[in-house]
């Protein structure tokens, strides 16, 4: 894993957790006035739900009074199912600060809370919700054997209710773990089972839910064009969803977007997607906001390999700004770290000693690996150039051993790689020997599993394209059975109208025929407004003041002309002697052609 790709993952791990709730202070103020407006237990467990967890990113302390209040109400109202979620949001709110051991520690306390109430009071809901989350933060220790028992849980519970929302998340976190276990097309397939869920239940936020999955998915193996696809479809469901907290989402939403685009190695594009969701967020008068766009920046200067670009920007006002939000959550050792990596790539090894050792013991006792051994991994690189070589060697020692256990074989290939050139630098040729054997080794591993990515993408197309056609023939199984459909009722009028001709040559009463040709004459022009209706589409594209303009017009037309033509029919039909002669020779036609039958 290279130095500069660290940082993206390491920032950015304590800051978009918590700006996908993002609000601004005037949707806290109104939140606020929500809860001293709210007169049940219900009502104000709402309330402080929504308001301690967007204080997350705001105001720790303040989240916390709320949180504690949440669970003090809930407890008190003896209400399961509100204590229940009370448990299930204070642990949601503490997640979003996963890389942090005390947070975790929190969140799955709360967690097991609420899971153990929803058991308990066979709140089999609640259950899934619950193992759902447990099993995503679990993801991010990282420990996939417990995801995936979790999720293993939740799909098993989850198929006896009758509940697809819940189903749709239940796939989306078995995509997660299978993904975790580098499972690929298996993934693939939970994600497409959520998305198909989530559109026959025409819910945006869960179809935009899958979209982002689709997109994580084609990133990890590195089809950047199909998951920017699959960003932008999320994206663009932004628009089908009325909440508050749209135009923040959007935010991070661009950002993301930047994000891809860097994956591709586009960094000019990406750095406009930065600068556009700061701009963004600025006209929307938040500033918190502007921390994603920020620690995108300040990380792609390392991905270019530009640290003095990095170095310029971390210490400019945009700089000072995402540094003030890091201090204001206890992160000072993040921006200590973010100083260190730069100093070391600018080979100024005296300042980045100076950062290294402020930052002892913060990420030694991280709850969340990854965080780690990325932090070990920097600190390695460090110690190599300074010459402390056993020191980088301790270091990378346990990065591998990470690696190998939680099959991250590129952090085994390259702790291998280095491992090999400084048993070299010390003079132990045979230790050396050894990892270099093993670098080769893994080597191999990464070679076979870049040809199993590009196996993944073929798969990936095939299993696509399979669901293209699929879909291709369930439109033309409907377009058959609508066909059959249109025929039927095109047959059922023109029986009517036969009917309604024979009633007036027989005699039939004034006010059978009224009644055979009102409902004749009402299905035939129903008959061509759902003609007209059906076949619109392709002038008026679905833009609602065309479509009703469009039907206006067809009205205008068609109802007079529907009650002149019912008018007249009716009035022959009905009028004594109109039909009287037809009528007699069709009766003496019949009986005649039946007596003929019957003298045979």
């Amino acid at each position: 894993m290279s130095t500069t790709k660290i940082m993206v993952w390491l920032i950015a791990c304590f800051v978009y957790s918590v700006t996908a709730y993002s609000q601004d202070a005037a949707a806290i103020d109104t939140a606020k006035k929500e809860l001293s407006k709210a007169k049940t237990a219900a009502e104000k467990v709402k309330s402080l739900d929504l308001l301690s967890r967007m204080l997350m990113n705001v105001n720790l302390q303040e989240s916390e009074k709320y949180g504690e209040q949440l669970i003090e109400i809930a407890e008190e109202s003896r209400d399961r199912e509100l204590m229940v979620k009370s448990y299930l949001s204070n642990g949601i709110r503490c997640s979003y600060w996963a890389g942090t051991k005390d947070y975790t520690s929190r969140s799955l306390e709360y967690y097991n809370k609420a899971l153990e109430l929803a058991k308990q009071n066979k709140l089999h809901k609640y259950v899934v919700a619950t193992l759902i989350k447990l099993a995503a933060l679990h993801l991010s220790i990282p420990d996939k054997d417990k995801a995936s028992a979790y999720a293993s849980q939740a799909s098993s519970k989850v198929s006896v209710l009758d509940n697809d929302s819940l189903k749709t998340l239940v796939s989306h976190i078995q995509g997660d773990v299978t993904m975790a276990k580098n499972a690929k097309i298996e993934a693939l397939r939970y994600y497409l089972v959520a998305l198909r869920l989530a559109e026959q239940l025409r819910d945006p936020k869960l179809i935009r839910e899958s979209y982002l999955k689709l997109a994580g998915f084609y990133a990890g193996i590195e089809d950047h064009d199909r998951a920017f696809d699959f960003a932008t479809l999320a994206f663009n469901q932004l628009s089908k969803i009325d909440e508050k907290n749209v135009p923040y989402i959007m935010i991070t939403d661009i950002n993301t977007l930047g994000n891809l685009y860097s994956l591709k190695k586009n960094y000019e594009l990406a750095i406009k997607y930065y600068q556009r969701s700061v701009k963004m967020a600025d006209s929307l008068k938040f500033s918190n906001l502007q921390v994603p766009g920020y620690v995108s920046l300040l990380n792609i200067y390392l991905m270019m390999d530009k640290p003095e670009k990095a170095l310029e920007f971390f210490n400019s006002v945009e700089g000072e700004k995402l540094k003030t939000f890091l201090k204001n959550f206890g992160l000072v050792s993040v921006i200590e770290q973010a100083y260190a990596i730069i100093y070391t790539n600018l080979n100024k090894l005296d300042s980045a000693g100076f950062y290294f050792k402020k930052t002892a013991g913060y990420f030694s006792n991280s709850s969340n690996g990854y965080v780690k051994m990325n932090h070990y991994v920097q600190e390695a690189f460090y110690y190599k150039k300074t010459g402390e070589n056993n020191k980088a060697i301790d270091l990378l020692q346990e990065v591998k051993s990470f690696g190998e256990k939680n099959g991250q074989l590129e952090l085994v290939e390259r702790s291998c790689k280095y491992l090999d050139t400084l048993y070299n630098i010390i003079g132990d040729y045979k230790t050396a020997s050894i990892y270099n054997s093993m670098y080769h080794l893994f080597k191999d591993s990464l070679q076979k599993t870049n040809r199993e990515k590009e196996l993944a993408q073929v798969e990936a197309q095939d299993e696509q394209d399979r669901l293209v056609k699929a879909a291709e023939l369930a439109s033309e199984k409907k377009r058959q059975r609508n066909n059959i459909q249109y025929l039927a009722i095109t047959i059922g009028i023109i029986t009517l109208f036969l009917l309604l001709v024979i009633f007036g040559m027989l005699r039939v009463s004034a006010t059978t025929i009224k009644m055979v040709g009102f409902f004749a004459f009402l299905m035939f022009f129903e008959f061509i407004f759902l003609i007209f209706k059906k076949n619109i589409y392709s002038i008026t594209k679905g833009e609602p003041w065309m479509d009703l303009l469009f039907m206006i017009g067809l009205a205008a037309i068609l109802l007079p002309l529907h009650h002149w033509l019912e008018h007249k029919v009716l009035h022959l039909l009905t009028t004594q002697n109109r039909l009287t002669t037809a009528g007699s020779f069709f009766r003496s036609w019949v009986f005649k052609k039946s007596n003929q039958v019957n003298d045979q």
